[in-house]
């Protein structure tokens, strides 16, 4: 099984937010996959189980907010005993431009919350992870009040081919289990 956690946080007020663009991911990757969200309180998150290529895919949207994102994965981790090599986390990078992607298979939270909650919770920074650029920031606004702004009409274009593109990726990497490959493809 592989748990993809996307990050975002929770409500219609944030679905169209540039720190929403994990769960618009987790969106995408559930229709091509033909998986459907339902709540599990117990992992505080929704979850969409389905199946690529005979392998089980949990795309995990946690319902906490983004800054205790951590929660739903240890709930899950607790509960199922997943092995951490099967993590995949998907979520914005201010430091990308829009239509940028960086995969990784390892590294600091760069000052984002809910990876910083993410590693908390799993007790370590190794662990497969794809950013979604949704940058850059103005210089005279706080990256707080950047990140919950709504994308206009021509960054959400492009943002939905990047979510596209990034959808491949993770399927690129399902088909391969090759990070370095799909990294050399995609970054």
């Amino acid at each position: 099984m592989k748990l993809i956690i996307c990050l975002g946080n929770p409500g219609l007020k944030y679905s169209k937010t540039r720190h929403n663009a994990g769960f618009m991911f987790a969106d995408k990757l559930a229709q091509t996959i033909s998986a459907e969200f339902k709540q599990e309180n117990k992992f505080k998150s929704e979850i969409a189980k389905g199946i690529y290529k005979d392998e089980a895919l949990w795309i995990v949207k946690p319902q906490t907010f983004m800054n205790l994102s951590g929660e739903a994965l240890l709930a899950i981790n607790n509960f199922y005993k997943t092995d951490i090599k099967d993590l995949f986390v998907v979520y914005d990078d201010i430091s990308l431009d829009i239509g940028k992607i960086r995969i990784r298979q390892k590294g600091s939270d760069g000052g984002h919350n809910g990876i910083k909650s993410i590693i908390k919770n799993a007790g370590t920074d190794t662990f497969n992870r794809l950013k979604i650029g949704i940058g850059p920031q103005p210089p005279y606004m706080k990256s707080e009040d950047y990140v919950l702004q709504n994308f206009n009409d021509d960054e959400f274009k492009i943002l939905n081919e990047t979510i596209t593109k990034c959808v491949e990726a993770f399927l690129h990497y399902c088909d391969t289990s090759d990070i370095i490959k799909v990294q050399n493809k995609y970054n």
